[in-house]
């Protein structure tokens, strides 16, 4: 317990000493957390927004407006064992001619409707976008002609926002490609970052270094006060980050939450913002640690 106390008291005379160079490795190792602690819950609404997108797509099977309820339900269970299906949905004529004055912000055009002209369809959703293609072709495989041909006589069509739909399949997947360039380049530089300065700092006490060596000391006694000062730098500016952090969510991403919906996505997010301020303070204390202890190898070779 002694020599603990005279690693940690060394450690905050270092500190002390080399103040500039300490100060630099807080003030990096705050703004590396902060760009993680922005970019990562960025980069997770993004792309739950992209996951909800491409759910939204879907397949319309149409049917004739004869078909009797037998022919309908045999539909129904026909199209629920195709391969990649999630689930199928029933959408009667008067449930359409809704969703049509839903989407349509001017009632006008389905106020002179005589009667409803949309068909009762079903909504079949696949368990990936990319499915969709191999669903249709299943709904309407090839006949005897090569022409496609539904699997049921009551199917009067099947449609979907093709156009539509190549656009969100090429948008996302840019996107998520984008994402993950981002994030790996991002946690490389903060790295690079944090064991530069650290670096620097530990080149400026170099001889104090030497000359331990050259009195005898350990590599693990001369290496300890240096990791634990690794430790109160990343300590200091994780909890300084993590203020700030906690500060803007509080102050700007809560009050726009009600009223943007991008904003308000990520509270949804599977990283919630404890569980990414911990592993955040965790990462900065562990990264300046090992980046201490690893940087001093070279100085150790006396």
């Amino acid at each position: 317990m002694g020599r603990l106390w005279f690693f940690i008291r060394e450690a905050f005379r270092a500190l002390r000493r080399n103040a500039a160079p300490s100060l630099a490795a807080i003030v990096t190792t705050i703004v590396t957390v902060i760009l993680l602690g922005v970019l990562i819950p960025v980069l997770q609404t993004a792309q739950a927004k992209s996951d909800e997108v491409r759910s939204s797509l879907e397949l319309r099977v149409a049917v004739f407006d004869d078909a009797t309820k037998a022919e309908i339900a045999s539909l129904r269970e026909d199209l629920a064992v195709i391969p990649n299906v999630s689930s199928v949905g029933f959408v009667s004529k008067a449930e359409a001619l809704r969703e049509l004055k839903a989407d349509l912000e001017d009632d006008t055009l389905t106020a002179q409707l005589n009667s409803n002209p949309l068909p009762a369809n079903f909504v079949v959703k696949a368990d990936d976008a990319a499915n969709l293609d191999a669903i249709r072709q299943a709904i309407t495989p090839p006949g005897p002609s090569g022409e496609p041909q539904p699997i049921s006589p009551v199917i009067e069509s099947v449609f979907d926002r093709s156009e539509e739909r190549g656009e969100i399949e090429q948008v996302t997947g840019a996107l998520r490609i984008v994402l993950l360039v981002i994030t790996g380049l991002l946690l490389i530089a903060s790295l690079m970052l944090i064991g530069n300065t650290i670096r620097l700092s530990i080149y400026t006490r170099r001889r104090e270094v030497e000359v331990m060596r050259l009195v005898g000391a350990t590599r693990w006694f001369i290496r300890w006060p240096f990791m634990i000062e690794g430790v109160l730098v990343g300590f200091v500016g994780g909890a300084v980050a993590i203020l700030i952090l906690w500060l803007g969510k509080v102050t700007i991403v809560d009050p726009l939450s009600d009223t943007f919906a991008l904003v308000a996505a990520q509270d949804q997010t599977t990283l919630s913002f404890p569980l990414l301020v911990a592993i955040l303070f965790a990462s900065a204390v562990l990264v300046s640690a090992l980046g201490s202890g690893v940087t001093l190898r070279r100085f150790l070779r006396v």
